[in-house]
């Protein structure tokens, strides 16, 4: 059995950073190293997974909590080598990664129209293409990965300028068979496509985020920024062609600090 699952408030952000010169992504390579305490099982990272969703009354199903549990497992070895995140403790991974990633999951399911978790997998309606969501400085893929798992319905892009956290997306999406997961190791300004959402996750301010990405939006399109506190300051340096249509507070049961998702769209 894993130890006692405690929740503690605070998140890390991720810094921006800069591609190799050759733009290549270094290949991952087996960790050697040490990890800080001992390693969960497989199983201890399933009962986790499990625990949060029982916490927040989610229904997923066996495969799904298996996927989750395995890519945590994956993100807690190559951390040790690759510093994807600066979150270490698994208990805090629950609560500081994936929980507060699942947070989003029914706003995010309202804004698209899309099933999501054990209600997931019918796919699309007949004659409709896949919703596609771009997740912008996804590090090392949250929330992407989190969403492709709980969302099979979704393509999902995770987009990072550091070669090994793309290459280690890429990694995650073989391993765990996810067929609608991808990575780029590029800047967001040189892709060319096209999404019904945007999102990130402690990457920039509102107005670098939706300028920097405002040619991924397809018709229809939004931007979903994760936020703490509702970023008021920030709000209020967007240009007039911005559009917030909505401040939305989520809750992520047992940890204090604020959380929201700022939403936009380019204003009419």
């Amino acid at each position: 059995m894993p130890p006692p699952f405690r929740r503690s408030a605070g998140r890390s952000s991720r810094p921006a950073s800069h591609p190799t010169s050759d733009g290549a992504a270094p290949a991952l390579r087996a960790n050697k190293a040490a990890a800080p305490g001992p390693a969960w099982t497989a199983t201890q990272w399933q009962e986790g997974v499990a625990g949060v969703a029982a916490d927040m009354q989610l229904s997923l199903d066996a495969s799904q909590i298996e996927r989750l549990a395995a890519y945590l497992a994956l993100l807690a070895h190559w951390n040790v080598t690759f510093n994807l995140t600066a979150v270490r403790d698994p208990r805090e991974m629950l609560s500081h990664h994936l929980a507060d990633c699942l947070a989003v999951c029914a706003p995010l399911s309202r804004q698209l129209g899309l099933p999501w978790g054990a209600a997931a997998g019918g796919g699309s309606p007949a004659g409709q293409p896949l919703k596609r969501l771009v997740d912008v400085g996804s590090g090392g893929g949250l929330p992407g990965v989190v969403l492709a798992i709980v969302f099979p319905d979704l393509l999902v892009t995770c987009v990072d300028t550091v070669g090994k956290k793309a290459a280690f997306i890429r990694q995650v999406a073989a391993e765990l068979r996810l067929s609608n997961l991808r990575a780029e190791h590029a800047r967001v300004e040189q892709l060319a496509l096209q999404a019904d959402v945007v999102s990130c996750r402690a990457f920039a301010a509102l107005a670098d985020f939706t300028a920097w990405t405002r040619q991924l939006l397809g018709t229809d399109g939004v931007w979903m920024a994760m936020k703490g506190h509702d970023p008021v300051e920030e709000r209020a340096t967007l240009p007039p062609d911005v559009d917030v249509f909505h401040v939305e507070p989520i809750v992520v049961p047992g940890l204090e600090a604020a959380r929201c998702i700022v939403w936009m769209r380019p204003a009419a």
